[in-house]
């Protein structure tokens, strides 16, 4: 696969994009929400989305800040394997809710869930970190951002 445009030339042709973007993900300075929590939920999510460049990110971002590899390999397995927080499972639960929304709604449980956890301040920043990170997989896949890995 060949890249369609570089990241420098979708910025400069949109030169507010990861500003508004990235603003997205601005947290409330009393938020329950770690940054943990913030890459765990842009790793799920790209994950689902197959996004392999943001995949690439965030789990060296994760494994940077010293989240351990272990973790990162269960991910996508998080419902069955007991090792993330109640934080964390909200979180997770619902932003692959609300990647996950073509011809359903959000269910009522994950809301409560994650409204039991959160206050609504935090619930609304956990929607537009969701939100945030869709977009960038979308513009992503669009364009074939490929990442650069190392042996």
């Amino acid at each position: 696969m060949q890249t369609r445009l570089s990241q420098q030339q979708v910025y400069s042709l949109n030169p507010g994009l990861v500003e508004h973007l990235t603003g997205l993900s601005t947290l409330p300075e009393d938020s329950k929400i770690t940054s943990r929590i913030v890459d765990l939920v842009r790793l799920r999510v790209s994950q689902i989305n197959g996004c392999g460049f943001c995949q690439h990110m965030h789990s060296a971002e994760l494994r940077r800040h010293g989240e351990h590899q272990q973790r990162l390999d269960v991910l996508a397995a998080w419902r069955e394997v007991p090792v993330f927080s109640e934080e964390e499972v909200s979180a997770l639960a619902w932003a692959e809710a609300l990647t996950n929304i073509i011809d359903k709604h959000v269910e009522d449980n994950v809301y409560n869930q994650v409204s039991l956890i959160f206050t609504e301040k935090d619930v609304v920043a956990l929607t537009a970190i969701v939100l945030e990170i869709n977009s960038w997989n979308r513009i992503v896949k669009a364009f074939h951002f490929i990442p650069e890995l190392t042996e």
